[in-house]
C-alpha cells in the first residue's frame, strides 16, 4: 500500500460521478470556465447551508428562554457606561412558558455554554480538518461534513417532539455538530483557491463570501417562519437542506482543474504570484516537496499568518456574538418604547447580514485597488468601534435608526472578517515562500479560521453571562475586541504603507530627471 500522501494524490484526481454523467449525456467534456462557474456556485450554496444551520440556535433562543432581562433602556446615552438601571418587562406575544431546562434561572447562561461548546469543538476540529483537507479528497470530506451536520442539527430539533429536557442531550448534539461543521471552511476555500488566481481575488472572493450572510439570512427567515409550527421544525428543515446540498457536492464538485483533466487558464493560480518572496524554510530539493502537504508548524511560520489569525480571533468574537445573540438582544430591548416578537426580531436581524454582504464586497474591492489587505482590514475594525457605540446608544430611538445602525455595524464588523477568511487566507495559502507548493491552502485556512473560531466561542460565552447583568457591558467588550483586532495588524499596516511610499519615490525621482521639452 502507498503512503497517505500518495493515496491522497490519486483520490484528488477522481472525477465526480455527476460530472461523468453530464459529459456522457452531452458527449463532450465540459469547458474549464463551466467547471469553474459550477465550483463557485456549489461552494457558495454549500457554505451558505452551513451558516443557515448555525443561525437557527440564535433565532430559537428567545423561545427556549423567554424570561425578562435587564436592558437599561432609560436615559441613553447619558447612562451608557453606568450600567443598566431598570428592569423592563420582556414579552413575546403568543409564547407560553419556554422549554426546560432553558427557562430556569440559569437558562441564559446555559444557552451561552451551549454556544461555546459548539464553537470550541468547531475551533478544535478546524485545525484537524485543515490538516486532513490537504491530504484527502476534499469532495468526500465536504460531503461527510455536510450530511453529518444535517443529521445532528435535525436531532437537536427532534428533542422537541421527543419532549427531551436534558441539558446534556442538547450540549452533546451541539458539540458533535460543531465538530462536523469544521470540515466546511478549509475545504471550500481550498477548492476555490485551486480554481481562482490572485488577480481580483479580493473582489471575487468578497462577492463569493456573501454566502455567509446569505446563509445567515436564509437560516433566520426559515427558522423564524417555522417557529409557529414548533421550534423543532426550525432545526429539522435547515438540517435537511444542508444534507441535500451535501449530496449535490458529492455528485458535481470538481476540487481542482487536474481532477477533471483541464488546463489552468491564464489568470489562474501561479506559483509565484505573490510579491513577498522571503523564504519560509531553507529546504534542499524543493521540487521534491512541492506536492507534499505543508506541516502545521510550517504553516504558522508563513509571513502574515500569525497576525491575521490573531486579528481574526477578535474579529470573529464580535461577529459571532452578533450571529448568536442579535435576535435575542433585539427581542429583549425596546425599540421606540415597544418590544418586538421573536419572529420579527429574527427577521430584522437579517439586516446585519445584509450590511455584511456590502462590507465583504467593499473590503475585497478596496484591498484589491489599494493592494493592501492589512490596511483595509484594520481600517474597517477601527470604524466598527463607533458603529457599535451608536447602535447600542441610539438603536432603540426608532425602528429606522435601529435598521440604519445595524446595517452599518454589519458592514464594518463583517467586512474584515470576510476579507481575512477568504482573500487573505488564499494569498497566504499560495504564498511564494512555499515555492509553488499548492498543498497548503486548507492548512493555512484552518489555522487562520480555527484561531478566529476560538474567539467566536469566547464572545457568545461571555455574552451569556454578561448580558444577564448589563447589555452595555457586552457592547463595551465588543468595542475593545474591535480595537485589539485593528492593533494586531499594526506592523503589517506600517509595512504596507512604507512599501507604498518607497514605490512612489523612484517614480517621483525619475520624473524630476526628465528634461523640459
Amino acid at each position: 500500500m502507498g503512503s497517505l500522501s500518495e493515496r491522497s494524490s490519486e483520490t484528488q484526481t477522481t472525477k465526480p460521478p455527476g460530472l461523468c454523467f453530464l459529459e456522457r449525456i452531452k458527449k463532450t467534456s465540459l469547458s474549464s470556465g463551466t467547471h469553474r462557474t459550477l465550483v463557485l456556485i456549489l461552494t457558495f450554496f454549500a457554505y451558505a447551508s452551513y451558516h443557515a444551520t448555525r443561525k437557527t440556535t440564535s433565532i430559537v433562543k428567545s423561545v427556549l428562554d423567554p424570561k425578562t432581562t435587564r436592558v437599561g433602556f432609560a436615559h441613553w446615552p447619558r447612562n451608557y457606561f453606568l450600567g443598566d438601571s431598570s428592569t423592563l418587562e420582556a414579552r413575546t406575544p403568543g409564547l407560553k412558558g419556554g422549554w426546560a431546562p432553558f427557562d430556569g434561572p440559569n437558562g441564559t447562561s446555559m444557552l451561552g455554554e451551549m454556544d461555546v461548546a459548539f464553537l470550541a469543538m468547531y475551533a478544535l476540529g478546524m485545525y484537524f480538518a485543515g490538516h486532513l483537507g490537504d491530504r484527502v479528497n476534499l469532495r468526500i470530506l465536504l460531503t461527510v461534513g455536510m450530511v453529518g451536520s444535517g443529521l445532528f442539527t435535525s436531532l437537536f430539533g427532534v428533542g422537541y417532539w421527543l419532549n427531551v429536557h436534558s441539558f446534556y442531550y442538547y450540549l452533546v448534539i451541539q458539540m458533535l455538530a460543531g465538530l462536523l461543521q469544521s470540515t466546511g471552511w478549509p475545504s471550500v476555500v481550498a477548492v476555490v483557491g485551486n480554481w481562482c488566481g490572485k488577480r481580483k481575488r479580493g473582489l471575487i472572493m468578497g462577492i463569493w463570501n456573501a454566502h455567509t450572510s446569505v446563509g445567515n439570512i436564509s437560516g433566520s427567515l426559515i427558522a423564524a417562519g417555522l417557529l409557529k409550527y414548533g421550534w423543532g421544525w426550525s432545526f429539522v428543515v435547515p438540517g435537511l437542506i444542508i444534507a441535500f446540498v451535501g449530496m449535490a457536492v458529492f455528485l458535481f464538485l470538481a476540487i481542482s482543474p487536474e481532477s477533471v483533466g483541464t488546463e489552468k487558464e491564464e489568470g489562474l493560480l501561479k506559483p509565484h504570484e505573490n510579491e513577498v518572496t522571503e523564504p519560509l524554510l531553507e529546504v534542499e530539493g524543493r521540487k521534491d516537496v512541492r506536492d507534499k502537504a505543508v506541516g502545521f508548524i510550517e504553516a504558522w511560520r508563513i509571513p502574515g499568518v500569525a497576525p491575521f489569525a490573531l486579528c481574526l480571533f477578535f474579529s470573529k468574537l464580535v461577529a459571532y456574538t452578533f450571529l448568536y445573540w442579535l435576535p435575542f438582544y433585539i427581542s429583549h430591548t425596546a425599540v421606540n418604547g415597544q418590544y418586538l416578537s421573536d419572529s420579527v426580531a429574527g427577521n430584522l436581524s437579517t439586516l446585519f447580514d445584509v450590511g455584511g454582504v456590502v462590507g465583504g464586497i467593499l473590503a475585497g474591492h478596496l484591498s484589491d485597488r489599494l493592494d493592501s489587505r492589512a490596511l483595509t482590514a484594520a481600517s474597517f475594525m477601527y470604524l466598527a468601534i463607533p458603529s457599535l457605540f451608536f447602535y447600542r446608544a441610539y438603536g432603540g430611538v426608532s425602528l429606522y435608526w435601529n435598521v440604519a445602525f445595524m446595517f452599518i455595524t454589519g458592514m464594518f464588523v463583517n467586512g474584515p472578517y470576510a476579507l481575512i477568511t477568504t482573500a487573505v487566507s488564499a494569498d497566504l495559502g499560495t504564498h511564494s515562500s512555499l515555492d509553488g507548493n499548492s498543498r497548503a491552502l486548507a492548512t493555512v485556512t484552518a489555522i487562520i479560521d480555527g484561531t478566529g473560531s476560538v474567539g467566536a466561542a469566547v464572545g457568545p460565552l461571555l455574552t451569556g453571562y454578561i448580558s444577564a447583568k448589563s447589555w452595555s457591558s457586552v457592547f463595551i467588550m465588543l468595542m475593545v475586541a474591535a480595537l485589539l483586532a485593528g492593533l494586531l495588524l499594526t506592523k503589517l499596516v506600517v509595512a504596507e504603507v512604507s512599501a507604498k511610499v518607497e514605490a512612489a519615490r523612484p517614480r517621483k525621482a525619475s520624473g524630476d530627471l526628465v528634461p523640459d521639452v
